[in-house]
């Protein structure tokens, strides 16, 4: 086909498509529904959205209700744009309507795609995702896809035996993409189902999760290779080689992720445990492949590699019980009663809220003659450590300061006596 073919088939099209009366009544069509299915959803949307919200439920259906509410509009237009195909399929030729088809399909596509791509969380990545899906409905509908794929599939490099396009690399990515946020998305359902299992401990749960997660993502990426055609076998030697290099570099994460399986397997601690590492003390929220999430008592989430609770030592207050036990030393003054002390201390830590009475009640000994004081230890028990152990210490102290303040009894504090033998003299000065 010459140039001068081509230049009569654009002529033609042009003057039985586009210069044509019908193509002005379409746009006007067009152009109609969409004023009228703005001004419906300015009126309708608000009220729809703000009974959206009050749905309570799972966070990504409630998003994808959400969206629908904001994007009324488009599905006003939808509903307009078929009512005028119907209407011109009766009383026009297809080449007379061929305007509002297309934009019937391109409007249907954009709702739809806009609408699911909600259950992406990012907002960068959602918009991209609804980009790329509408664009190429578009090509389809308008006959350009064709085209425009041999265009891609040309754009490629050989590799030995292998041909790289990058038709196939959209393919591959596309695919992988898909098929892995699926695989995520099922490995979350599944993991929902493993977590409300009453027959399993936290660590068990947690290892059949990583698993499940683990498998469906390596299952996800090998089919979207198969599905592309990819010859695995042709990547062998490549992947080898890269293998070892990524290796070398990736030990530390390897060395997390096997110690994160030892961890859960051997159940030395789990979701809910109370910890002590180094400096850190708090409840463990989250065992990841590579970290392990603990939370203080002042708000702030540790992220500690996994390696750490297998080369460190670490104290875990809730490994085989929940009882902590918690010692408070105080002194009295020497003409206190020290029985009376001891019976006045444990009725005190009594009153307590936090400490157990039944499991093990509270005792106090008296531990020495101190240079100033009668020495004490109280111990008592808690079965939340969790909620903190310097807080009930606080207020355990307190309680005993009110009480030995109602009994008349002191607390002494340091103090030295000086006593001189012969008088001085004291002279006024001048």
């Amino acid at each position: 086909m010459n140039i001068k073919q081509m230049t009569e088939i654009a002529e033609r099209w042009l003057t039985t498509f586009v210069l044509n009366e019908w193509t002005f009544y379409q746009l006007a069509i067009i152009a109609a529904g969409y004023g009228f299915a703005s001004f419906l959803a300015s009126r309708t949307e608000p009220a729809m959205e703000a009974r959206a919200r009050l749905i309570k439920g799972n966070p990504d259906l409630l998003r994808v209700i959400i969206a629908l509410m904001r994007r009324l509009m488009w599905l006003f237009l939808v509903a307009w744009l078929w009512l005028a195909n119907v209407v011109l399929s009766m009383s026009a030729w297809p080449s007379q309507r061929w305007l509002v088809s297309t934009a019937l399909t391109l409007a249907a596509a954009w709702f739809v795609i806009s609408v699911l791509t909600k259950i992406i969380r990012n907002p960068t990545l959602s918009r991209a995702v609804a980009i790329a899906s509408w664009s190429y409905i578009a090509l389809y509908a308008v006959g350009l896809d064709g085209p425009a794929l041999s265009a891609l599939d040309g754009l490629a490099i050989n590799l030995g035996a292998v041909r790289f396009s990058l038709l196939l690399v959209l393919k591959v990515v596309v695919l992988a993409i898909a098929l892995i946020w699926i695989a995520v998305l099922v490995g979350n359902v599944l993991s929902n189902s493993v977590q409300r299992s009453a027959d399993l401990s936290p660590s068990i749960k947690v290892l059949i999760s990583k698993f499940i997660k683990i498998s469906l993502i390596m299952i996800a990426g090998a089919i979207a290779l198969s599905a592309t055609g990819v010859d695995l076998t042709a990547l062998t030697v490549f992947s080898g080689a890269v293998g070892v290099g990524i290796g070398f570099g990736l030990q530390k994460v390897v060395s997390n992720f096997i110690s994160g399986i030892i961890i859960l397997l051997d159940k030395s601690i789990k979701p809910g445990d109370t910890i002590t590492l180094g400096d850190t003390f708090g409840s463990i929220r989250d065992l990841r492949s590579r970290f392990v999430s603990v939370i203080t008592r002042d708000g702030k989430e540790y992220l500690i590699p996994n390696e750490q609770f297998i080369s460190q030592q670490v104290v875990n207050w809730s490994f085989s019980s929940d009882f902590v036990r918690i010692d408070v030393d105080f002194g009295t003054s020497y003409d206190s009663d020290p029985h009376q002390v001891a019976k006045i201390a444990i009725a005190t830590a009594s009153t307590v809220a936090r400490v157990e009475n039944q499991y093990n009640p509270p005792v106090c000994w008296l531990t020495g003659f101190g240079a100033s004081s009668l020495d004490f230890r109280l111990r008592f028990w808690i079965s939340d450590p969790a909620n903190g152990l310097t807080n009930v210490r606080g207020q355990v102290l307190m309680a005993l300061w009110d009480a030995f303040k109602k009994a008349g009894i002191s607390i002494p504090f340091p103090h030295h006596e000086i006593i001189l033998k012969s008088p001085v003299e004291i002279k006024q000065p001048d």
